[in-house]
């Protein structure tokens, strides 16, 4: 590529090669567009930016600018349920979720991408809820221009989407709660209300509810009761106490449970199962406790019925430990996450 520089001043009339951003304490952007042609009263702006010379490039027939990289590439890397903007802004081309749901993203050719020296794909971490609108990724080159090898390389990597959106699917759920002490009425139920505001940030609704004592047959009968639907939620009766007998029970129902507990604090003990088309979640009294747990992660997945392996439940223990903030801001954190 060939450059030649410019004293600003000698440089009215001649096309902007590139977006010049603006940054201080109250902008941070493209402050001259690429393309612009520059007229004698952008002069003084230019130099408050510390433009006090162009370069106008001469690219070779392989080289490829930022925007056209990008714009090659954003429609490769968009899966389902993504949108991204059709014009580079400063070189970068941004994605957003197109549906409420779970966001994917394949992060080993995440990491072959962004090894290749020249490009950024930054995302958000995986299986993190989203929202319609939420931004969820943006790609640019680094330098300004690239070699054209360079993006067949980046093209190969995105043969297939890197990036995708799972909507949720479940939109209704059931909910039983354990517990000799609540069915007696010695202490009050905060389950049913604490669950069910839960489902409700995620559009779900209870159907039905069921309060039982910790009696194996009890909760047998609650459980085929309840089980018309696509999720069932049990709470209670999930600790090592002999008294706690809700999971044999859910055995004996004939539900299979992936593994038992799993790595999170807090909430080790929740567990997940199936029974023919039900996904059963058994949620212990630490996520009634707790702003954020086990529960809070491993929700959003059930929703959006994305298969959960053994093998991901046990990678759930790095990020797993809460840090237990005195002000929490779960899901923006880094619980949960690896």
């Amino acid at each position: 590529m060939k450059k030649i520089k410019i004293p600003i001043e000698k440089a009215v009339g001649e096309k902007i090669s590139h977006d010049f951003t603006k940054i201080d304490s109250n902008f941070k952007g493209a402050y001259f567009k690429k393309g612009h042609i520059i007229q004698k009263k952008d002069i003084e702006e230019l130099k408050k930016i510390g433009k006090n010379y162009i370069y106008k490039l001469i690219p070779s027939k392989d080289d490829i600018h930022e925007d056209d990289f990008a714009k090659t590439l954003a429609p490769m890397l968009a899966g389902k349920h993504i949108s991204f903007s059709k014009k580079p802004s400063e070189g970068k081309i941004t994605f957003k979720a197109k549906a409420n749901g779970l966001f994917k993203v394949d992060k080993k050719r995440l990491i072959k991408l962004n090894s290749i020296s020249e490009t950024s794909f930054p995302t958000i971490h995986n299986n993190f809820p989203v929202k319609k609108g939420q931004q969820l990724a943006s790609f640019r080159i680094i330098p300004l221009y690239a070699k054209k090898k360079i993006l067949d390389k980046a093209v190969k990597i995105a043969q297939t989407p890197l990036i995708n959106v799972i909507p949720y699917t479940m939109n209704k759920a059931n909910i039983i709660v354990t517990g000799t002490e609540i069915y007696s009425g010695l202490i009050k139920d905060k389950f049913i209300t604490k669950i069910t505001s839960t489902l409700k940030e995620f559009g779900v609704s209870v159907s039905k509810t069921a309060i039982t004592p910790d009696d194996i047959t009890q909760i047998k009968n609650a459980f085929n009761h309840l089980l018309y639907t696509k999720l069932l939620i049990v709470t209670g009766g999930s600790s090592v106490d002999p008294d706690d007998v809700t999971k044999e029970a859910l055995k004996k129902c004939g539900v299979k449970f992936i593994r038992e507990g799993n790595p999170i604090q807090p909430a080790n003990n929740l567990t997940i199962g199936y029974y023919k088309n039900t996904t059963v979640c058994l949620v212990p009294a630490g996520a009634l406790f707790y702003k954020a747990s086990a529960f809070d992660i491993i929700l959003p997945r059930l929703l959006a019925q994305d298969t959960i392996t053994k093998k991901e439940i046990a990678e759930y223990a790095l990020g797993g430990l809460c840090h237990f903030c005195k002000v929490c801001v779960y899901p923006v954190c880094p619980f949960g996450k690896a």
